[in-house]
């Protein structure tokens, strides 16, 4: 359903994404962002999906700067390797990795002619969050299990968007303390809990729950109706 183009960041850098079109005029567009797993077959397959449901999808390579054309699995191995490249790009000076995400969403403007929103799983969860607090055009953002996302440092950011945040209640990466003291700290936010594991979304991997991840898609198929008319 879509394909490979260039994005071009404002400091010149190419920056690989996929793009997925609907059928029609597009009633607005979603921004992807990948877990540490690059732009794979998941998030190629979720960009896709939302791209039948209406909406341009486009799916930014976050590693690109560090590393072209990552594509990973879900072993051990694709583990530690994600990683790595993540927090290479973590390390970037700023506004690093930001600023692809920026392109990604003036494209989306652009292409679609309606309204953007981001969404965004794991480390794609946190970016998507940080995203709504600094970045500029999106009209909402729905940051799911964003690993870091319910740090200090994190809760300290405002959002300039509405958002709303797919959590689980048994992840090691987004542990309960941090949860409700990201709840605590934004009231405005519009918090979702599901007895499920980090990843819950993914269904190319063993913590897939297929009702959790059900029921987080119908709520951010209205949150995104709602918001980007």
């Amino acid at each position: 359903m879509g394909q490979f183009i260039d994005l071009h960041a404002a400091d010149g850098q190419k920056i690989p994404a996929y793009v997925a079109e609907p059928d029609g005029q597009p009633k607005g567009a979603v921004v992807v962002l990948q877990e540490i797993f690059g732009v794979n077959a998941h998030i190629r397959d979720v960009a896709d999906g939302y791209a039948r449901d209406g909406y341009l999808a486009v799916a930014p390579s976050t590693f690109h700067r560090i590393k072209p054309g990552v594509e990973l699995g879900y072993g051990e191995a694709d583990m530690g390797e994600g990683f790595r490249l993540k927090q290479a790009v973590e390390h970037l000076r700023a506004p690093g990795v930001m600023q692809d995400i920026q392109a990604a969403i003036d494209h989306a403007a652009q292409a679609s002619g309606g309204q953007v929103g981001i969404v965004g799983y794991c480390w794609g969860g946190l970016l998507t969050w940080r995203a709504a607090c600094t970045l500029n055009g999106l009209s909402a953002a729905v940051p799911y299990y964003g690993g870091g996302m319910t740090q200090p440092d994190e809760i300290a950011r405002q959002p300039k968007v509405p958002v709303m945040a797919h959590l689980s209640d048994r992840d090691q990466w987004v542990p309960m303390d941090g949860v409700e003291a990201f709840k605590q700290a934004h009231p405005e936010v519009e918090v979702h809990l599901y007895p499920a594991q980090h990843g819950f979304n993914c269904d190319h991997r063993g913590a897939w729950d297929a009702a959790a991840a059900q029921l987080a898609r119908e709520r951010t198929l209205a949150f995104f109706a709602k918001h980007l008319g």
